[in-house]
């Protein structure tokens, strides 16, 4: 199934291409050698921001209705990312929809204007303060999918980093309907949320649009699920492996996933995700 990737269209060429990746760098050992949730993490694609590898962005929730957005850049040789400019948004009351945006500071030797500082945070962010201390983050690229599909978009699975927001997850007809890809974060007064041109914002699912029936099994169905069960466990007991933390894992699980799937699939083992050539990113 062919997926259509087009860029940020306020930013084109910019960010980093949506990647497959089972590994998560802050996983305890125990669900490292887990691949059932290896396995989920590489659902989908991990989504990048229009940053540029020395790029980040930060946002402060300051009270209710106001934020302030700013932009650092690393310049070359240096180790403190320095800002190129720092903005206020505060949402409006009413129906209007028309918030106050304040440039607080412009480093000069962007050559950057308070319209064109508005016109660059567009690019980035999205749908502030809705619900109440949300903010949308862009991602680099949209997509369309084919007829039938949907995306769904949601913060990034089994990542257990601290601190941690909440993310909306939503799901869009995108076969028709052209949904600039956006990851939708809810902050707290006080709390920060920062991204940069290295790392993803967000994970992005391909499902499809049909309708799914549950039923109630059968007795001998329940017999097999437990005989399927039992004769499992009773194999992987002999091929498990002691880590030298004293961890037991088994590859039983991915041996029999290989030799259920086609030839191209993933081998035994630990195998993060990559791009292909072309920018084309594959997942199995």
């Amino acid at each position: 199934m062919d997926v259509t990737v087009l860029p940020n269209q306020r930013r084109p060429g910019v960010g980093r291409f949506p990647a497959a990746e089972n590994r998560r760098a802050a996983l305890p050992q125990q669900a490292r050698f887990c691949p059932v949730v290896e396995d989920a993490s590489k659902s989908g694609f991990l989504v990048y921001p229009p940053l540029l590898p020395e790029e980040a962005l930060q946002i402060r929730y300051l009270e209710a209705g106001k934020m302030r957005v700013s932009l650092h850049r690393t310049l070359s040789g240096a180790s403190t990312p320095q800002p190129v400019w720092v903005m206020d948004i505060t949402t409006s009351a009413g129906t209007g929809g028309l918030d106050a945006y304040d440039v607080k500071y412009v480093d000069e030797s962007v050559g950057l204007d308070a319209m064109e500082v508005q016109r660059f945070s567009d690019a980035l962010i999205a749908n502030v303060n809705a619900p109440q201390g949300g903010v949308g983050l862009r991602g680099a690229y949209d997509f369309v999918t084919p007829e039938g599909w949907d995306t769904v978009y949601t913060g990034i699975l089994n990542r257990t980093e601290r601190p941690s927001l909440p993310v909306l997850t939503a799901r869009v007809e995108t076969d028709w309907y052209s949904q600039p890809t956006e990851f939708r974060y809810v902050l707290a007064p006080g709390e920060v949320l920062s991204a940069n041109g290295q790392s993803p914002i967000g994970q992005v699912l391909f499902v499809p649009r049909e309708p799914v029936r549950l039923r109630e099994g059968t007795e001998d169905e329940r017999q097999g699920f437990l005989e399927r069960q039992q004769a499992y466990w009773a194999e992987r007991s002999t091929k498990e492996r002691a880590t030298n933390f004293g961890t037991l894992y088994s590859y039983h699980y991915r041996d029999e996933q290989k030799a259920r799937r086609a030839p191209e699939a993933s081998p035994s083992g630990d195998e993060p995700g990559a791009e292909a050539p072309g920018r084309e990113a594959v997942r199995d």
